[in-house]
């Protein structure tokens, strides 16, 4: 593969040198990832499940998590030594049979433009924010038709999904609430649901008709005033018609901070209740003779 989004090896990140790599399984990364509606490039990592190199013409769903650099390695998480564990966590529980078979695309952020491009407002005690929009075109229009026509992917919204934690979580739900034609499955971990006094709260409210997407919402209760935004946030999704255990998980997690080791916690029962195994359809055979 060539061209200016071409696999790099994984080694190529920027790193802590003095910690180690901590990637597991079948991983593909993309340098300077280009976008015409963002200032800066960013790298892309990704995560390609158990067997995808022998099966060739299975077809997989897709994750797209933000924060690309704390989900699969040590080496490069904002805590040195503290990532997701997206990819060990993945490969266990795709190899048990627990939950089906995906690839995991993680998209970098890039650093002082974070804020801006994960919040969907200016927030006017920061001066900062309002890119959201723009980031969607780029996760939209030239990332998952990028990813699509690079991996063997499923590209229907019933087998995409997004997610982030904080303001990944913010912008992940923003993003999933109004391209709900795109994704139908998100994972939102501790967003920042207090921003701009809690806009986000006010986009669920506003609703028109429910979009059918599948949600995973959690918070720490170690995570300060920030676990006051999200009760609230629930019972506006109960509201508009999500019922809880069925397509909206809620989850308070005991004495969590907000940090890349509480999600790590947390990554399993989202891809459980993101992406369960589907048991094949028993067909009951009705011959001629009975």
């Amino acid at each position: 593969m060539s061209g200016p989004h071409s696999i790099q090896d994984a080694s190529m990140t920027r790193t802590h040198p003095q910690i180690t790599h901590t990637l597991t399984g079948d991983i593909r990364f993309h340098q300077a990832f280009h976008s015409r509606f963002l200032e800066h490039d960013r790298d892309v990592i990704v995560y390609l499940p158990p067997g995808h190199r022998k099966t060739k013409t299975k077809r997989y769903p897709v994750l797209y998590l933000q924060d690309g650099q704390n989900l699969f390695d040590g080496a490069t998480s904002f805590v040195p030594g503290r990532d997701w564990q997206v990819d060990e966590t993945a490969e266990r529980l795709i190899k048990a049979g627990e939950i089906e078979s995906l690839i995991i695309v993680g998209i970098y952020n890039t650093g002082l433009d974070r804020v801006d491009e994960y919040t969907p407002t200016p927030d006017e005690r920061l001066k900062k924010g309002g890119h959201a929009d723009l980031y969607g075109r780029m996760l939209i229009e030239e990332l998952k038709p990028f990813i699509d026509s690079s991996y063997r992917t499923l590209v229907d919204r019933e087998n995409t999904g997004l997610g982030g934690s904080s303001l990944g979580g913010l912008v992940s739900l923003y993003l999933g609430l109004k391209h709900s034609y795109v994704f139908s499955k998100l994972a939102i971990m501790s967003p920042s649901a207090w921003w701009d006094h809690r806009m986000i709260i006010h986009e669920v409210e506003s609703l028109a008709v429910k979009p059918e997407l599948r949600i995973w919402l959690d918070i720490g209760t170690a995570e300060g005033e920030a676990v006051n935004a999200l009760p609230p946030l629930r019972d506006a999704f109960l509201d508009k018609g999500w019922k809880l255990d069925e397509d909206l998980k809620y989850f308070e997690a005991p004495n969590a901070v907000h940090d890349e080791g509480a999600w790590a916690e947390r990554v399993d029962p989202v891809l459980r209740f993101l992406f369960p195994k589907t048991k094949p359809t028993k067909r009951r055979w009705l011959g001629r003779f009975r």
